[in-house]
C-alpha cells in the first residue's frame, strides 16, 4: 500500500546509530519479513547441522523439504497477494475497515485449501515418513496464514509488534533446534518440528495485531473475488514475479549438477546455497525503496494526484508533474546506484566471508555467488520499477513486464543447461536484465504520457466487472451461509 514508507520517515526522524539501525530492521522486516525469516532458518539450520555433525544426505533431505514447502506457499499465495493488497487499500480508503478481517480469514481458507490439496498429493508420493509428511503439510499450511497476513500487515503501523514477532521467531527456532538435536531427537523430525514452531509463533502473533487493530464484523468473506475479476493482470503480475524469480532454481534440480536426495526431492546444493545468500543482496533495493523512494516521492505523487481532484488549474498540474518525475529520475537513480555499489560490495568481500561460513564453498559456488548477486542485484531494480508502474496503477504495463521475466527466465535459464555447468547461473542473470530493461522501457513511455492515462482511458462512469472469479465468490458465500463449509 502506497505511503507506508512516508510512516516509517518517522522513525528515521531520531538521530543515533541504534535507532538508524531499529528503523531499517523494521522496514526490512516489514518488506520481506517472511521470506527473510526463511532464508535466516535455513541458514541457522545448516549451521546446527555442522555443528552437531549431520549426515551430507540428512541436512540435504532436510534442506530439500523445507525449500520445497517455502516455494510451494509462496506459489499458492502469489496470485492473490497482490489483488488482496489492492482489496485492503480500497475498504481502507472507503473507511469499510470492517471488511478487512473478514477478507484475511476468507483468502487465508481458499489458499489453504487449494494448496492443500496440491501439496498434500506431493507430498503422499514424495517418499517423506508419514511424521515428516505431517510436520511439511503443517508448515506449508502456517507459511499460507503468514505470507497473507503480511499482506494485511502493511496496514498496522505497529512496527514494533511486527519485529518482535519476527525475531521471536528466528530465537525460539534455532534454541529449540539446538535443543532437540542435543537430546539426540531425530535430526529431519527435530529441525522440521522447530521451524514449525518458529513461523507458529509468527502466525499466532500476526493473527492477534490484525485482531487487536480491525474490528470483527460478520461480513463477506469471499468479496475479494470480485477484485479478481477486476484487477486480473494484478493477479497475473504476482504470479508472474514469483516464477521469474524461483523458476531457475527449479530448473537447476533437474540439470547436469541435480543431487537426487529421496523420492521426489531433488536439489542442487552447488547452485542452491550461493542463490540463497545471493537473493539477500536484493534486500538493499527493497528496504531502500521504502525508506527512501517512497517518503521523497509520495508526497509529490500525492499531491499531483490531487490536484485533478482539487481543481487545480492547468499550470499547477503541469508544475507538479514535472516535480513528480523529476523526484522519481532521482530516487531512481540513487536507488539503483546503491544496489549496484552494495552488489559489487559482495562481491569483493563475498570469498573472505563465505569462508567463514559452515556452507562448504567450493570454486564453483563462489562463481555461482558473484553471477547471482549481479542477477538478484538487477531483479531488485527491475522489481522497484514495477512497483512504480503498480503506483501509477499501469496494471497492464506490469503484467505484461512481468511475464516476460517470468518467460525469458526459465528459457535463459533452460538454453543454459546447452553450456558448460559454470555458467548456469547465466540464465538468470540476462532475464534479470531484460526485466530491468522492458520495466524501464514501460515506465517512460507511461510517464510521458501521464496526463493522457489519467484523463482518458479511466471509464466516464463506474464500470462492475464480474467473471469467473466473482460468481466463485458468490457461490462461496451462499455455502458459507447455509453452514457447508
Amino acid at each position: 500500500m502506497a505511503g507506508i514508507g512516508f510512516e516509517l520517515k518517522k522513525l528515521f526522524q531520531k538521530t543515533g546509530v541504534l535507532n538508524t539501525a531499529k528503523a531499517y530492521g523494521y522496514a526490512t522486516v516489514i518488506c520481506a519479513g517472511p521470506m527473510l525469516l526463511g532464508v535466516i532458518l535455513l541458514l541457522g539450520i545448516m549451521a546446527l547441522c555442522s555443528a552437531f555433525h549431520t549426515e551430507t544426505h540428512t541436512r540435504e533431505l532436510l534442506i530439500c523439504m523445507i525449500t520445497y514447502t517455502l516455494l510451494a506457499s509462496v506459489t499458492v499465495t502469489s496470485f492473490f497477494s497482490m489483488v488482496v493488497t489492492r482489496y485492503v487499500a480500497d475498504m481502507l480508503f472507503e473507511d469499510n475497515n470492517k471488511a478487512v478481517l473478514p477478507s484475511f480469514w476468507g483468502s487465508t481458507v481458499v489458499m489453504m485449501a487449494v494448496g492443500s490439496v496440491l501439496y498434500g498429493i506431493f507430498l503422499l508420493f514424495s517418499g517423506a515418513t508419514l511424521a515428516q509428511g505431517l510436520l511439511c503439510f503443517i508448515l506449508f499450511n502456517e507459511l499460507i496464514v503468514v505470507w497473507n497476513a503480511m499482506s494485511f500487515l502493511t496496514a498496522i503501523k505497529d512496527y514494533k509488534g511486527i519485529f518482535l514477532s519476527f525475531l521471536t521467531s528466528v530465537a525460539v527456532s534455532i534454541l529449540l533446534g539446538a535443543l532437540l538435536l542435543w537430546l539426540r531427537f531425530p535430526v529431519i523430525e527435530s529441525l522440521l518440528f522447530a521451524v514449525s514452531v518458529g513461523y507458529g509463533i509468527m502466525l499466532i502473533w500476526d493473527v492477534v495485531l490484525l485482531h487487536r487493530y480491525f474490528p470483527h464484523a460478520d461480513l463477506g468473506a469471499f468479496t475479494f473475488f470480485r477484485w479478481i475479476d477486476a484487477f486480473l493482470p494484478l493477479a497475473l503480475s504476482g504470479l508472474f514475479m514469483n516464477i521469474g524469480m524461483f523458476s531457475h532454481l527449479v530448473i537447476m534440480w533437474f540439470s547436469d549438477i541435480q543431487v537426487h536426495v529421496h523420492g521426489l526431492f531433488y536439489g542442487a546444493p552447488w547452485h542452491d546455497v550461493p542463490a540463497l545468500l545471493a537473493f539477500m543482496t536484493a534486500l538493499m533495493t527493497t528496504v531502500n525503496f521504502v525508506v527512501s523512494v517512497e517518503v521523497n516521492f509520495y508526497p509529490k505523487y500525492r499531491n499531483h494526484y490531487s490536484l485533478y481532484n482539487d481543481k487545480g488549474t492547468i499550470g499547477d498540474i503541469k508544475q507538479s508533474e514535472k516535480e513528480m518525475l523529476d523526484t522519481l529520475k532521482t530516487e531512481v537513480f540513487y536507488t539503483s546506484l546503491k544496489q549496484l555499489l552494495f552488489t559489487a560490495a559482495c562481491i569483493a568481500l563475498g570469498g573472505y566471508l563465505l569462508d567463514l561460513l559452515p556452507l562448504g564453498f567450493n570454486e564453483v559456488m563462489r562463481g555461482y555467488f558473484r553471477t547471482l548477486c549481479v542477477a538478484y542485484g538487477l531483479y531488485a531494480i527491475g522489481n522497484m520499477l514495477m512497483l512504480i508502474l503498480l503506483y501509477f496503477t499501469d496494471y497492464k504495463g506490469a503484467c505484461v513486464t512481468t511475464g516476460i521475466f517470468a518467460a525469458t527466465t526459465v528459457v535463459f535459464t533452460l538454453l543454459s543447461l546447452c553450456f558448460p555447468y559454470v555458467y548456469y547461473g547465466f540464465g538468470f542473470l540476462l532475464a534479470a536484465l531484460v526485466f530491468v530493461g522492458a520495466t524501464a522501457l514501460r515506465l517512460d513511455y507511461f510517464t510521458k504520457r501521464l496526463p493522457f492515462y489519467i484523463l482518458s482511458v479511466q471509464p466516464l462512469v463506474a464500470e462492475g466487472r464480474s467473471g469467473l472469479f466473482t460468481r466463485l465468490g458468490v457461490y462461496l458465500e451462499k455455502r458459507f451461509e447455509r453452514g457447508s463449509l
